[in-house]
């Protein structure tokens, strides 16, 4: 198994890209989220990675971090998801959007991706439930995308009082960003009191 690919860069075609180990050019496959974030050719690149074999193939699939590579792992592990499929995914959603729309049973999300319908979205929710590690990956998605101390504080606060990740993620939604823990947990209390 090759876990890790560190090289040149020497060509890039999404969803495609070329690294150059050794004078060895590795063709590997990426979602468009790594694709973004990597270097210029001809710069030097550190990827993880997942192999798969197939009768006619053995295709290298690369990822910009351990989470993504996991995400991607549990993708595929569900019945009717390839490999082209959960590269669509993690290409249409980053890790933690991903986990937020699992803990909110959010199917919308998931069907704005090319080639996921309603059937296929709703298996993946709910397959991936308790599979993906949501409580981390959620608070740092819970106020636009930048993880905060305090954003996680109040997910937590809201666990320990017995609320679900579904419930308490759907109230801190409604929370001012940079709301202060305190007001945070006051806030999204009522707000769940009242639901």
């Amino acid at each position: 198994m090759i876990g890790r690919i560190t090289g040149i860069l020497i060509e890039k075609n999404p969803p495609q890209i070329t690294i150059d180990v050794g004078g060895i050019g590795y063709e590997l496959e990426v979602p468009m989220s790594t694709f973004y974030n990597l270097p210029a050719a001809g710069e030097k690149v550190s990827l993880c990675t997942h192999l798969v074999v197939r009768e006619d193939a053995h295709i290298l699939y690369g990822f910009g971090g351990d989470e993504e590579r996991a995400a991607f792992r549990q993708l595929i592990k569900i019945s009717g998801i390839g490999a082209r499929t959960a590269l669509a995914v993690l290409s249409g959603l980053s890790v933690g959007e991903l986990a937020q729309a699992v803990a909110l049973q959010e199917s919308g999300r998931l069907v704005k991706i090319p080639g996921i319908g309603k059937k296929t979205a709703e298996r993946l929710l709910l397959e991936l439930k308790d599979k993906l590690k949501t409580a981390g990956l959620a608070a740092k998605v819970s106020h636009g995308g930048t993880p905060t101390d305090a954003s996680s504080d109040i997910l937590n606060a809201l666990l320990a009082l017995g609320y679900n990740e579904r419930e308490a993620l759907g109230a801190m939604k409604a929370l001012p960003a940079g709301v202060a823990v305190a007001d945070g947990i006051r806030q999204a209390l009522k707000l769940l009191s009242k639901a």
